[in-house]
């Protein structure tokens, strides 16, 4: 399994949200680039980057940002937040980004994610946020009337290859990640799923490792010290 530690952007900073409540924001570098290095000195391969301003309103306010991680590392980039054109994709992709996800415009725009797993296949993953079983769009802030399980087998359906998934709930409250959820979907669907959302212990890491998930993502739990990069990677191994 493969992890991804994260960075939340957010004016050029590494933040945290609480349960994805802008209000509730922690600022935990002003150098998120420092961040990325220290990812990769501990070992890690790839990382996944979310701007939460673009999240919100639909722009690429950190592309800056991203980029400078992109070019001086040599970890494998994917990002999320505010990816709802094929020129704001073409942007990234043509700056090296390694993969670009797909969140709000998968849900309300089902032509766009088609053209675009078209064009850039791999390169293109979708983020499917969950909240009471349903999706939820616009930075978290609004909940669909998707249900999660038709959304994810909509999306295998039309070639998408990679499904990031994110239980709200859980999302940066370390209370544990939602086995249950990834059980359900590693059952239900062919496709790559990262788990995200609450992966708050190294015990999380062995359990989603045995479920033979493709990836896990950890954010929060490597800001606080509740988990160790270096191990988490090993485990994951």
């Amino acid at each position: 399994m493969l992890i991804y530690p994260a960075i939340d952007l957010y004016e050029g900073k590494a933040v945290r949200l609480f349960k994805g409540d802008y209000k509730q924001m922690t600022v935990y570098s002003e150098n998120p680039l420092e961040i990325a290095q220290d990812f990769e000195k501990c070992g890690a391969t790839h990382i996944h980057m979310v701007d939460l301003e673009g999240a919100k309103m639909g722009t690429t306010p950190n592309f800056e940002t991203v980029c400078k991680i992109k070019n001086n590392t040599s970890l494998f980039c994917e990002i999320g937040g505010g990816i709802r054109s094929m020129e704001v994709i073409d942007r990234y992709i043509s700056a090296g980004i390694d993969r670009v996800i797909l969140g709000t415009a998968a849900v309300t725009e089902k032509g766009f994610t088609e053209k675009a797993v078209k064009a850039y296949g791999d390169k293109i993953a979708v983020g499917i946020d969950i909240k009471d079983g349903f999706v939820a769009i616009k930075g978290w802030t609004e909940k669909s009337e998707l249900k999660a399980m038709d959304f994810a087998a909509e999306m295998e359906k039309i070639g998408v290859r990679t499904l990031i998934c994110t239980d709200i709930s859980k999302d940066g409250a370390m209370e544990g990640t939602n086995h249950a959820l990834y059980k359900e979907l590693s059952e239900k669907f062919g496709m790559q799923i990262i788990a995200s959302g609450g992966v708050s212990s190294i015990e999380d890491v062995k359990k989603l490792t045995q479920r033979d998930m493709y990836g896990a993502i950890i954010g929060k739990a490597y800001y606080t010290g509740a988990i160790d990069l270096k191990e988490a990677i090993e485990v994951a191994k």
